[in-house]
């Protein structure tokens, strides 16, 4: 558990929880979720002394819950927000290397089989931030280094920074615009996967053999979806419910940039939900077109293979009527008779070729 104090332009990291928050700041406190249960009596007795009230068990419950989708909450006191951020890749390939994958995935979809996520959460007083994180989770520390970079060291504090946030609502915002970045990088990745994706399956002549990493990918942009709606639910309470019930001691350009930020944070994830759906109904029309691409030439196949049956029924017609057993027959004791015959089919097969070349019944498919 890390607790950094912002008062006066400047963070300081602390020891203990204080016993009254700054004057002109707020304290923050972040830990890892397998701490919460040993540091609940801590977590409460801050809430009650910095925040003017610990939290609901309830809310407990739900920080302790690592599958606890995108959620907003509030109280009279404090308002809690459960964010879904996405996976690293050191967290993903731990959760593979325990939890293969039933089906390899070909690599134009290999981001696909990846898509893992992991919740955050909040607990926004007025003059306190408590966040929750997942084991390693890179966001606060990251923060962190970012408000250090700059900075002058002093004697357990930092310099003067003009971008340091002014409060725990800030502080979340800006922790939950790195999270949702994250998934616009990730929607230039899936778009650059599904083009290539796309692109084999309305190749001529492919033999497209992954289908169940298809299925893979479209189940996952749903739950992507789904995920990134719950986001944008729970953010525009938490907006909602900003604009009705303010925090204390903010003038009001400090409340009218929050509301921009928490703006440009909901527009972020609807650019994501927008380009989610839209890959959706790319996926599904490239389908669609490739079926039918499929039939299209199943089609041609058969209208030519009807073609040559064409061509060949009068030649079976003529060898037909040339091999009934009569004593008396045109051309039969002929010398000529066998290559008037032959000279008869193939005039007949080369008229109907003609006729059929001509209507385009055996026209050469392009490739």
């Amino acid at each position: 558990m890390q607790i950094v104090e912002f008062t006066g332009g400047t963070l300081r990291f602390v020891e203990a929880v204080p016993s009254q928050p700054p004057a002109d700041g707020f304290t923050w406190i972040w830990l890892e979720r397998g701490e919460v249960e040993s540091a609940l009596p801590v977590l409460q007795a801050a809430g009650q002394r910095l925040g003017g009230s610990p939290m609901l068990e309830l809310h407990a419950k739900d920080l302790l819950n690592a599958a606890h989708p995108s959620h907003y909450d509030y109280t009279s006191v404090y308002d809690l927000v459960i964010f879904r951020r996405l996976a690293t890749a050191e967290e993903v390939d731990a959760e593979l290397r325990e939890h293969p994958p039933t089906a390899p995935v070909p690599g134009a979809l290999a981001s696909f089989g990846r898509i893992r996520t992991r919740a955050v959460g909040f607990l926004v007083y007025d003059r306190l931030l408590v966040t929750v994180h997942p084991p390693g989770c890179f966001t606060a520390r990251a923060y962190v280094q970012r408000f250090l970079a700059d900075a002058v060291q002093g004697e357990g504090a930092a310099g003067n920074r003009s971008r340091l946030p002014a409060s725990p609502s800030d502080l979340m915002l800006r922790m939950v615009n790195t999270m949702v970045d994250g998934y616009l990088e990730l929607r230039k990745q899936l778009s650059h996967e599904l083009d290539r994706w796309q692109h084999e399956l309305l190749r001529p002549g492919s033999d497209f053999r992954g289908w169940n990493a298809l299925v893979l990918a479209r189940r996952e942009l749903h739950m992507l979806e789904d995920l990134c709606e719950e986001q944008n639910d729970a953010m525009q309470e938490w907006l909602d419910t900003f604009r009705e019930q303010p925090p204390h001691g903010l003038n009001q350009p400090e409340r009218d940039a929050l509301v921009a930020r928490a703006r440009d944070v909901i527009e972020h994830i609807q650019r994501v939900v927008h380009q989610v759906r839209r890959m959706e109904e790319g996926a599904e029309s490239v389908v669609q077109i490739h079926f039918s691409a499929q039939s299209h030439r199943a089609n041609n196949v058969m209208r030519t293979l009807t073609a040559l049956t064409a061509i060949f029924l009068p030649l079976n017609l003529i060898t037909g009527v040339f091999g009934m057993n009569f004593e008396a027959m045109p051309l039969l004791r002929d010398p000529a008779g066998f290559w008037i015959a032959v000279v008869a089919m193939v005039a007949v097969a080369g008229a109907l070729g003609l006729v059929f070349w001509r209507k385009r019944y055996l026209e050469r498919t392009s490739r």
